[in-house]
């Protein structure tokens, strides 16, 4: 599923075009202060090296988001991480600045949730928020997930929330 559409989004698999855009959001303190920080154009170029990869690996991975004008919005997807020594499999995304409070991150959230449990048939999802991030926890509580636990992710305190099929 390379793409894919919701009321207010375009969604198209994360490639090599998409770098000035990913870095553009990914220095943005604001928008980087709960995804692990600002990262460096080379930390951003390795990050899509790596989510391109996952594409390849799995057949799933993360995609770049555009508003139906063809302005870029931001990113979401669905991937494999590790958290505390387990593979777990999680829905992330992250929105310019100047498109928040509008709905866009519930919309994004259902859509990843459906592809995930229904067309892709995983067992389960998981997302994980910065305990602080309120906005964040709300999304994911309203697609019906579940407050799993929580846990120290790389010096953070998270919450992870889970999404059975």
């Amino acid at each position: 599923m390379d793409h894919f559409s919701t009321d207010r989004l375009t969604a198209e698999r994360l490639h090599e075009n998409h770098l000035a855009d990913l870095v553009a959001l990914h220095l943005d303190p604001d928008v980087s202060r709960y995804i692990g920080g600002v990262r460096s154009a080379e930390t951003t170029t390795k990050y899509l090296a790596t989510n391109m990869a996952h594409w390849d690996e799995h057949g799933f991975g993360l995609w770049t988001l555009r508003s139906k004008d063809g302005t870029f919005a931001g990113r979401a997807g669905i991937r494999h991480i590790l958290v505390d020594d387990v593979t777990e499999i999680e829905i992330a995304y992250a929105f310019k600045r100047d498109l928040w409070g509008q709905g866009l991150a519930s919309e994004i959230a259902s859509a990843l949730t459906d592809i995930g449990l229904s067309q892709l048939a995983l067992p389960s999802l998981i997302g994980i928020v910065y305990v602080a991030n309120g906005a964040s926890r709300r999304v994911l509580e309203k697609s019906h997930y579940l407050l799993e636990r929580r846990t120290n992710r790389h010096g953070e305190d998270v919450a992870i929330y889970r999404k059975r099929r």
